[in-house]
């Protein structure tokens, strides 16, 4: 029997209350300031340099992904239900003109002034070799609700610095596409555009004329981290088992921050890398997690500094991020398999209802200054997406209560636009996604939350 000792346990004791302060995190509330949207019916034409193969888009959505010309043809089913019973978005493809949708990105630019980047366009490479890519300059109007397009920018890379063969690879301007990249995050690093990708992952840099300047490989320490989608793998399943490599399919730079002097960048995976050894998901007492890189933007060469992120549950992902402060950021955390709020009823085979509504859709405030020594950072507290106080009755989509809930299956990006201030911006996966109202294909919200509260918490 051992003895039993006060300073033992006293010091027991401290062990146990360090070590649930460390996990614990408090809930605080975030306050509806403005809100505002972008039709998902808004187009803009192709660069006529691009050719005719532009002027619509989405003909390879069809299930069997054959080509279809027919405009209107194809039904837009919902991500998140039952596969046997369909629940139909009410939006169609293929479309004219190129889609001003899929907001992955979002960076404020002051005055209610941001640049929103639209991701790969229609989900895959092989849904979207008629989308090209493309950086939206927009302006929002809390008052009215209205999102103003003042100009869009189309990726190209005429002077051929990717380092692969391209879509458009035998014409002059070569517009990039979402066969050739899946861009996610964007930061603006000088007088250049750079923005994070999921397919490689690569970090891209380019002008703001568009231009690509260059592709940056992501090798940390020595060590290539390539998803099967990098132009030195072939088309392999989405987790990669004995492989070699470890970046899930669509689960690169969804996240990408910038420090608060401009001279790093932190790309984060979506999803947690795969485990080789363990033939899994990374995880540590059970709950997956992903990495934080460091880039540094004046070599443009990863150091071999990591930290790690922990997800809250199996199935979530990382979907933004942006610093706070020198220590501290911002984390989208989201699950990847609810939309949906007010129609709601059980998980069953039913489409007049949301049977799967929103669940699982927070921002974290984390803090590198207080990782372990694992590297793990600290969550201090996190606001809740689904719960936002609406106290001055200022949504204009949805339902204008007490309770606003942003309910779309990828709340996607998000910038800091003052101290107490971020703008929230989701996917919405045009025309696939329908979580605001049963029926009808999301817009892209771009949702103003004051975050005091999260910003106080210690």
């Amino acid at each position: 029997m051992i003895a039993f000792s006060p300073t033992r346990l006293a010091a027991s004791l401290a062990v146990a209350l360090s070590a649930m302060s460390a996990q614990a995190q408090t809930e605080v509330t975030a306050v509806l300031a403005g809100h505002a949207a972008v039709p998902f019916t808004t187009t803009v034409k192709a660069p006529k340099a691009a050719g005719p193969f532009f002027e619509t888009a989405g003909k390879f959505n069809a299930a069997n992904r054959q080509r279809t010309e027919a405009l209107g043809s194809i039904e837009g089913i919902s991500f998140v239900g039952d596969p046997k019973y369909p629940r139909k978005s009410g939006g169609t493809l293929p479309i004219k003109g190129q889609s001003v949708q899929g907001f992955s990105g979002i960076v404020s630019l002051g005055k209610n002034e941001f640049l929103a980047l639209t991701d790969n366009g229609f989900g895959s490479k092989l849904n979207s070799q008629d989308a090209l890519l493309m950086v939206h300059h927009v302006k929002a109007d809390w008052t009215k609700g209205d999102v103003a397009r003042l100009k869009t920018t189309f990726l190209r890379d005429p002077d051929r610095k990717v380092p692969f063969a391209i879509q458009n690879e035998a014409t002059a301007e070569r517009f990039l596409t979402g066969v050739d990249f899946d861009p996610e995050s964007i930061q603006i690093v000088g007088d250049e555009w750079w923005i994070g990708d999921e397919f490689g992952p690569y970090v891209l840099r380019v002008t703001p004329q568009g231009k690509v300047l260059g592709v940056i490989e992501t090798v940390v320490g020595g060590k290539a981290y390539r998803g099967p989608d990098h132009y030195m793998n072939g088309r392999l399943p989405n987790y990669p088992g004995d492989a070699g490599f470890e970046v899930r399919r669509s689960g690169g730079f969804e996240p990408m921050a910038k420090s608060i002097d401009g001279k790093t960048l932190y790309p984060m995976f979506e999803w947690p890398l795969w485990d080789a050894a363990a033939k899994a998901q990374e995880s540590r007492n059970g709950k997956p997690y992903t990495r934080i890189l460091e880039l540094d933007a004046a070599s443009k060469t990863y150091s071999t500094r990591q930290w790690k992120y922990a997800f809250e549950e199996a199935g979530n992902v990382a979907a933004d991020f942006q610093m706070l402060s020198a220590t501290t950021g911002l984390v989208i955390e989201r699950d990847d398999a609810s939309e949906g709020s007010g129609n709601v009823c059980k998980d069953e085979p039913r489409t007049d209802c949301f049977t799967r509504p929103a669940r699982f859709k927070r921002i974290y405030k984390i803090d590198f200054a207080q990782a372990d020594a694992d590297g793990f950072v600290r969550k201090v507290a996190f606001i809740d997406l689904t719960k936002i106080a609406n106290p001055q009755r200022v949504a204009k989509r949805g339902p204008n209560e007490e309770t606003f809930v942003l309910p779309h299956l990828g709340p996607e990006g998000l910038t800091v636009v003052d101290a107490n201030h971020i703008v929230v911006v989701n996917d919405n996966n045009f025309p696939y996604s329908s979580g605001r109202t049963l029926g009808k294909p999301d817009d892209n919200e771009l949702t103003l939350l004051n975050i005091q509260a999260l910003v106080d918490a210690q």
